[in-house]
């Protein structure tokens, strides 16, 4: 199953389902009578819902089914209800009656896209992720960034590139348009693709702040030390206020043990920066790789308040 980074998952499940209702009630409700009209009886699910409640909600929806099968919104209720479960498959299911029932039913077709794809079923999520784009005269971030990750999965990285392009405003044949999705690329460990792409941006605006640095990073990272040290150098000769850069070249020469040049750049790092941590760690390792035991505890202390310009002072 794809993983999806859970601040956006929780952004979806409430923006979508939810549609911004409180629950105003903690306590347990009470399953229906039989009596009580269908509209109640979706209410109660969704307060259920909202409870966590989620197989009572689904029980809640199911007993109506059995009495009234072709109830006009169930199928869209209890799609909704497996989506929040997280049974995306038998989400599904019921979000396809509920198109069939009602084809210009939106939040379904959300519902659907986002079901398969966190089903791991991307090919089939992208046509109705396609047709919520449709919707937005300007790119709906949330939904173009699945999108997009859904042609990274389906090996069309053409059209991912034009989705994230879409996303961040820019032409997809733009530096800055294959940039974007080398990043997106590299984040779902399409390494090979990703490296092509940020070659790309580079050759089309060698001084495009990120291409130079993102180059490095894949080369880091597959062990190709020399080439990354280019690449870094590269960026800061362009972008030379960015102070990862500094740190990331830090850690290529600690690798290949050029520990003064290592601790030259990482004090560079954390004047430019003072607040990461990283170059507050690598520098306690180069300083204890070098026999400074006393500075690199300090260093190690200074990582976690971030004030390492106290220890130069």
């Amino acid at each position: 199953m794809i993983s999806l980074p859970k601040a956006l998952l929780a952004f979806l499940l409430t923006a979508i389902v939810c549609s911004g209702q409180e629950v105003k009630d903690s306590k347990p409700v009470a399953s229906p009578a039989s009596t009580e009209s269908p509209q109640s009886v979706f209410v109660s699910a969704q307060l259920l819902l909202q409870q966590g409640k989620y197989d009572e909600a689904i029980s809640q929806l199911q007993s109506l089914s059995a009495s009234n099968p072709v109830l006009k919104g169930l199928a869209r209720e209890l799609g909704a209800a497996y989506y929040q479960k997280g049974d995306f498959l038998k989400a599904v299911d019921s979000l396809k009656r509920a198109q069939a029932e009602d084809p210009r039913d939106n939040e379904s077709v959300q519902l659907l896209g986002l079901s398969y794809y966190l089903a791991g079923r991307p090919a089939e999520a992208i046509p109705y992720l396609e047709k919520v784009q449709s919707w937005f005269p300007r790119a709906n971030v949330d939904a173009a960034y699945i999108l997009g990750i859904c042609y990274i999965q389906s090996k069309d990285y053409s059209k991912a590139r034009t989705a994230f392009a879409r996303m961040f405003d820019v032409p997809p044949d733009s530096a800055a348009g294959y940039l974007f999705t080398a990043r997106m690329l590299l984040r779902q460990e399409f390494d090979p693709v990703a490296e092509e792409y940020a070659q790309k941006a580079a050759t089309l605006d060698p001084k495009f702040p990120g291409a130079h640095l993102l180059l490095g990073e894949l080369f880091l990272y597959k062990s190709r030390v020399p080439e990354a040290i280019e690449q870094f150098q590269k960026e800061i000769s362009v972008n030379p206020a960015n102070a990862a850069t500094f740190y990331k070249l830090a850690d290529a020469y600690s690798r290949i043990q050029k520990y003064d040049d290592a601790e030259r750049l990482l004090q560079r790092s954390i004047w430019l920066d003072a607040t990461s941590t990283g170059p507050y760690i690598l520098m306690g390792k180069v300083l204890e790789k070098k026999g400074e035991f006393e500075l690199a505890v300090r260093a190690g202390r200074c990582g976690g308040r971030r004030r390492w310009i106290r220890i130069i002072l």
